[in-house]
């Protein structure tokens, strides 16, 4: 399942929460231009993207055990091969807690719960400016 192996958009979920991955899947993939990929944990998309399972945007929580999504985000930009994947922090952190980690700022952040008119929305005009 390596990037672009097909013409749909692979979107990684990183979620711990297994109703918050079903309900990006049902967003998504009822269009066919999308494929919902998911990982549990911050560890579990790290080891998804070294094995090359290269999506083309990722959702990434915040709160998430064995690894926060801030420290996913910080190895996601320190590696060459991955800098350029685009992230959406989703959170139910409140906007103090949003704010960019160690001057890293992400493409988008949304907070839960998102409107799903408004989620597919931005993840499109990310996706199309890439």
């Amino acid at each position: 399942m390596l990037k672009n192996d097909d013409d749909k958009k692979k979107i990684m979920v990183v979620d711990d929460e297994s109703d918050q991955i079903l309900s990006v899947k049902q967003i998504f993939e009822h269009e066919e231009e999308y494929e919902v990929i998911s990982a549990k944990n911050g560890k579990e998309c790290l080891k998804m993207l070294k094995h090359k399972i290269i999506p083309d945007i990722i959702l990434l929580d915040i709160m998430m055990p064995k690894m926060n999504g801030w420290d996913v985000f910080k190895r996601l930009k320190e590696k060459n091969e991955w800098k350029d994947i685009p992230v959406i922090i989703i959170t139910a952190l409140g906007s103090k807690e949003r704010l960019a980690y160690e001057n890293l700022f992400p493409d988008d952040h949304i907070e839960k719960p998102y409107d799903v008119v408004d989620l597919k929305k931005r993840v499109a005009q990310i996706l199309n400016n890439n």
